[in-house]
């Protein structure tokens, strides 16, 4: 199942209200993301038939394994993105709202590299614009 950026903003959301508050109902992520409740509902009924998130008979979400390596790896990018703004000189509501957006576009293959070489500058090959 290919993820659209609101179902990514959905697994991002179960991770961190998961982290903070130990247990996520969907209205947890509705409140988190200011969602309507049905939007988040149908949402994350996809997510559960995706196989990213399971729900007890209390309503508490969980994500399933490929679901926590998912919004990790969404999260990841967010903090990442978030923090690069901010150390340029955004603003942080801006540089929040700039990396949202940019987590959901960059592939992981761009990623990866981008992280490589801010790791490593020194062995990434150096070109111009256009290669």
């Amino acid at each position: 199942m290919e993820l659209r950026a609101s179902g990514e903003d959905y697994l991002e959301a179960v991770l961190i209200l998961g982290q903070r508050m130990g247990q996520v109902r969907a209205i947890d992520v509705s409140q988190y993301l200011g969602y309507a409740k049905t939007s988040v509902s149908h949402g994350l009924r996809l997510l559960r038939q995706g196989g990213f998130l399971t729900r007890d008979a209390d309503g508490y979400l969980y994500l399933t394994e490929v679901g926590r390596e998912t919004a990790e790896k969404i999260y990841a990018k967010h903090r990442f993105f978030t923090q690069w703004l901010i150390e340029a000189g955004v603003a942080p509501d801006t540089a929040e709202k700039d990396a949202c957006r940019m987590e959901h576009a960059i592939s992981e293959e761009s990623f990866r590299k981008l992280m490589q070489a801010l790791e490593h500058p020194q062995e990434t090959p150096s070109r111009g614009i256009g290669g």
